[in-house]
Parts: C-alpha cells; structure tokens; sequence
C-alpha cells in the first residue's frame, strides 16, 4: 500500500509505541517524538499515575503485534473484587463467572518501556526524547518543537502525523483552532491521589494479591492493587472541594484523623500514610470528547488525545489500544485511502469511545457505593445466574467489557435492555435462588438481547 513519505506520532507513551509497531510490522518508518526522557535510562518518580488493569481488548493488542507472552510475565491476575468495610470486615465480589475471567494488575512504567523497546526492535521506529511538541501548521504540514535539553526550537515537515500524545494533547489543541473542530474537557469534580502499601516484614503482600481491593465510602473510596515487588500501589480517589475533600484535608492532624475513622485497616498497612499523602501530587480526572479527531490525511488523534475517559472501568488503555487494533486492520481494508480512512475511523469510533466515556462514570458510583447496597449485590448475583442460564444471549456489562470485544456501544445498548429485564425479574424479589427462569425466558425474548 503506498505510504506517507514520513509518518510521525506525537507521544511515547503507552499508545504511540504500540501503533508504531503495528505500523512498523506493515512496513513503515515511523518516527516518535516524545516530551520526557527516556524512563529506561532514568528512575522513575512515584506518585504519579494509577496501575492499569488489562483485559481483554489490550490482550487482544498485544498478542497481535507479538509481545503478549511476554507482557504477560508482569501481569498479576485479579479474579475479583475484595470489598473492605468500615468495621474491617472483607468480601469477595467474582469479576466474571470463571477462573478465566480475570482482569490484570501491570505497572504503567514496565509496560510502556517494553512497549518502546519492541517498536525500535522492529528497526523502523525510532524514538525522539525531550522533544515538546508546541503544536502543528496544518497547511505547511510543519510541527514544532522544543529541546527540553538544548533548549531549541526545531520544525519538522510531515505528510502523516497522529498524536497519541494523552489527554492534554497539544495536536488536539491545534485542530481545535481549526474550523469546525471541537474539543472539551468535563472535569469530574473528583481527583486522586497515589499512595503504597509496602511488603510485610516476611517480605510478602501484606493483602490477598489476585485481587483488585476497595474500599469503598459513598462520595469517595480508596482502592489498592497488587505490583510484582509485593507491594500495593494504592489511589485515593476523592472529591477536589467541598467539606470532606482533598481542598478540606490540610494538616497532619486532619489527614490522621480522616484515615483512622475511615479507612481503619488500611491506616495499619501504611502507617507512613500521612507522610506518603503530603509528599505525592494530587491529580485531577476529567473526561474529553473531541471531533472530528482528524485533518483531511494530515493527521490523527487517537487513545486518550482523542477520548480520555475517567478510570473506573479499567478501560483507558484497552481502549486505546482498540484504536490501534481497528487502525491496523483498516490499513489494509482501505488500501491507501488515508483521508477516507482517518474519517471514517473518527466517526466510527467516537461512537463507541462516547459510550465506554458514560460506562466509565457510571462504574465509578457502583464501586464507590452501590457494592455495599444489598439490592445491587442481590442484582450482581441475578445477572450471573442468567448468564449461566442464557450465556450467549445475556452476559452482564462489566463481563461484555471486560472479557469480550463486543463494541462499546453496543455493550451499552444491551446493558440497557438487560438492566430493564433485571429489574422486573427483581420485583419482590428477596434471594436468587427463587428467580423465575421460565418469566426471564420470556423477558429475554422480549427485549431481544
């Protein structure tokens, strides 16, 4: 297929080495450029960005370009959820309806380094640090940028540039400027904070590790998951103002008092907790929604450049890296069509980005409240037995997500339906054991799920 004579991303971060390989495997030159340094030349600062949770749609990246077995060694495997209440007392929430169904728990930093190391492996990626983009002149086809080290200002032409340059993307801020492109970022109002917990004395975790732990507060929660060194990386994820806030909590005194009343058993597995919390930044979490995400053939926007999504539903990078899956096979589908191509990527799949954006917010008040209510844990166990009675036909959301590729937007379309089937199934309802299978028969059919 014929090829731009110079394809350049914007970004190494986890998304830009990944479609760089893709690209570089179907014979491409790709060029990288990236603001920071080089993270495999130099350590790495704490506190700063919240493990991943991989499934199947990154799997499914991975294995395609050749790296999964690999990847794989670094994964932790998280069946479930544990839940921890105010008492201290725990219990296990299964994520899917086997040992199979599993979500894993990798470090941003060791993925995103490998991930650089297989695209210049390829021998047709190679990867520029310290180089900030400043932004892109559509109609000379000329980016610039500035040498974090020389300190210079440098112009590059290219024919194909696509940004993958996450959710304060400077090439997204350039199309904005453009006529009928528009871009918004929608603030949570909700932030996060890093925090660790570190291996016991016995050098072991000092928590049950195949599982993503919560702890969960009605307006805020804590959550911890497990790393390979048997610590836990742990994110507080809490409200930016108001009364009980990362605004409110100010002194040391404060900041004590608020872990011993509401994370009893977590204050005892940092007991450094209130050093690590005035040490490490606070970070805001917000949604973008932009479109279109491309100029004619010039240039694309794709991962979270394009749609950066809040984080509870594990989805950010796995639906990035979906971009590049669907990229990569449309590459061949439109046989060098590149304009016809980043347009019809970008109205295609804004509409499933749109939704997992909504499912990502969604999520966030299940596992923040809604795990502790007995109605939604009596309505978790009805969408399992359903799905083992009527497993090609009903699978629950989070599995639909999580565990399948089914389209975003279709997952949300059938949770819809389903969620109406559940809560008739639901009415007076008091145990699963005396669900009607034979009115839910009735109901799927119904529904048409």
């Amino acid at each position: 297929m014929p090829a731009p004579e110079k394809i350049v991303l914007i970004g190494a971060g986890l998304t830009g080495p990944l479609l760089a390989t893709y690209m570089a495997q179907k014979g491409f030159d790709v060029e990288i450029f990236e603001r920071r340094y080089d993270m495999r030349k130099m350590p790495i600062s704490a506190g700063r960005s919240i493990n991943l949770a991989v499934s199947v749609r990154g799997i499914h990246a991975l294995k395609e370009v050749g790296i999964y077995e690999e990847i794989k060694k670094i994964f932790i495997p998280m069946d479930g959820r544990i839940i921890h209440d105010l008492d201290s007392s725990t219990r296990f929430l299964p994520y899917g309806q086997n040992n199979k169904e599993v979500i894993n728990s990798v470090s941003r930093a060791e993925l995103n380094m490998r991930l650089m190391t297989l695209a210049e492996q390829t021998g047709r990626v190679k990867i520029n640090f310290s180089q900030r983009c400043l932004g892109m002149d559509f109609d000379k086809k000329t980016i610039s940028f500035f040498n974090e080290i020389s300190k210079e200002k440098t112009y590059l032409r290219a024919d194909c540039v696509i940004g993958t340059d996450g959710s304060a993307s400077v090439l997204r801020d350039s199309m904005e400027a453009m006529e009928d492109h528009e871009a918004e970022y929608l603030p949570l109002g909700h932030g996060y904070k890093e925090l660790s917990i570190l291996p016991g004395d016995s050098g072991d975790y000092k928590l049950e590790s195949q599982a993503l732990h919560i702890w969960p507060r009605g307006d805020y929660m804590l959550i911890a998951l497990p790393n390979q060194d048997r610590s836990f990386t742990c994110t507080l994820f809490f409200p930016m103002k108001g009364d009980v806030s990362f605004e409110s909590l100010k002194t040391r005194s404060q900041i004590t008092s608020f872990f011993e009343q509401q994370f009893p058993d977590a204050i005892d597995l940092m007991p450094d907790v209130v050093d690590q919390y005035i040490a490490y930044p606070t970070s805001n979490l917000g949604t973008v929604r932009s479109e279109p995400w491309n100029i004619d053939d010039i240039a694309l926007i794709i991962g979270d450049a394009a749609h950066a999504i809040v984080p509870f539903f594990g989805q950010g990078m796995n639906a990035a890296f979906e971009d590049c899956t669907i990229l990569n096979a449309m590459m061949d589908d439109y046989s060098g069509e590149w304009e016809k191509m980043f347009s019809d990527f970008s109205k295609k799949r804004k509409i499933d980005t749109d939704a997992i954006a909504d499912m990502a917010i969604e999520n966030y008040v299940e596992m923040r409240d809604l795990v502790n209510d007995p109605g939604f844990l009596l309505t978790k166990q009805v969408e399992r037995e359903l799905e083992k009675k009527f497993p090609e036909k009903f699978i629950p959301r989070y599995s639909m997500v999580s565990f399948h590729r089914i389209p975003y937007a279709e997952v949300y379309a059938r949770g819809q339906k389903q969620a109406a089937i559940v809560k008739e199934l639901m009415e007076d309802l008091d145990r699963e054991q005396d669900l009607n299978m034979e009115y839910a028969t009735e109901l799927i059919e119904k529904y048409k799920v």
